[in-house]
């Protein structure tokens, strides 16, 4: 909180990272490579996940790493678990030190377009994903008494959100949530939580996503220059090195954090009043912008609903 705090090294540390074959996740599993960690990789294409492990050798620190890659889903407890135990197998059953959930996936729509089952999709990918790897995970440290970490990635949707995303943001949201009881209620444990919200990332996931994001939504975001993963990688660690609860990858995410920061945490009290003294003006004018763009598009939508029968 005062800017004090002892920096984690990842060396020789065995890390777990899911969703660690594309994006964000290789991304991280690349970084915690170079600082020196053991890294197991869990994603579900066996294909993907080789080529992981041979991007991962390519920066590889030391011969006594250990680099791993396992094939599971982990929208479940039991999926979650079993990756795990098979992770935790070269380690003599030592589950590992740091769990970072970068698992899951955005496909945007209208609202009226969704289904029960695309509303309960979004929550499989968005939250569940990262929920029930926690859970497996912690259950697993808190039996072995290891004091390791706890890393989720939500989104800068986790702080607000716009027009397309209503399968997506009511997950990271509810990451917010579960990483703020956790991070109070791992106290007891000596378990640290920590949580990125990091903004558009250049991925493969992103282009599959565009591909279906409505238009307004691509049109509001076309200022966005986004982030490459190794740049969000780079982020998430140095927070998790520092000790920071809320990680964020560039200044929009930092004035976000602390215009909507509650009772978290602060990263800074030095900077954190600048950020929200800059929210507190530049957010509402920001937001004020965008309902303008959704406004201009009602004609243009009323098109769009009726080409779809969602219209009479």
């Amino acid at each position: 909180m005062f800017g004090f705090r002892k920096r984690w090294n990842p060396h020789l540390k065995h890390c777990f990272v899911t969703g660690g074959s594309s994006g964000a996740g290789l991304g991280v599993a690349k970084v915690l490579a170079q600082n020196g960690a053991h890294v197991s990789i869990v994603a579900r294409d066996p294909a993907k996940l080789q080529r992981a492990l041979e991007v991962l050798e390519t920066v590889r620190h030391n011969p006594k790493q250990v680099f791993r890659a396992y094939s599971f889903a982990v929208n479940t407890e039991q999926g979650s678990a079993a990756a795990i135990k098979a992770a935790s197998e070269p380690f003599d059953g030592r589950c590992p030190d740091a769990f970072f959930m970068c698992a899951g996936a955005s496909r945007p729509g209208f609202f009226v377009e969704q289904t029960e089952e695309s509303l309960r999709a979004g929550m499989e990918m968005t939250f569940y994903a990262q929920a029930f790897t926690a859970l497996a995970a912690t259950k697993a440290m808190v039996q072995q008494g290891i004091k390791g970490k706890v890393v989720f990635c939500a989104s800068i949707l986790g702080y607000f959100s716009m027009v397309g995303y209503s399968t997506y943001s009511p997950g990271k949201f509810a990451l917010r949530g579960l990483a703020e009881t956790l991070h109070s209620e791992f106290m007891l444990y000596g378990i640290d939580v920590h949580i990125a919200f990091p903004g558009t990332i250049h991925s493969p996931g992103l282009e599959e996503e565009n591909m279906c994001k409505p238009k307004i939504t691509l049109k509001i975001e076309e200022t966005d220059e986004g982030a490459t993963p190794d740049v969000v990688a780079k982020a998430i660690l140095d927070g998790v090195r520092s000790g920071k609860f809320h990680i964020n990858v560039d200044f929009l995410g930092d004035v976000f954090r602390a215009s909507t920061a509650g009772a978290t945490e602060r990263n800074s009290y030095a900077l954190d009043w600048v950020y929200a003294l800059i929210g507190y003006i530049g957010l509402p004018l920001w937001r004020k912008s965008v309902d303008s763009q959704v406004l201009k598009h009602r004609d243009e939508h009323e098109g769009y609903l009726r080409e779809r029968g969602l219209r009479l």
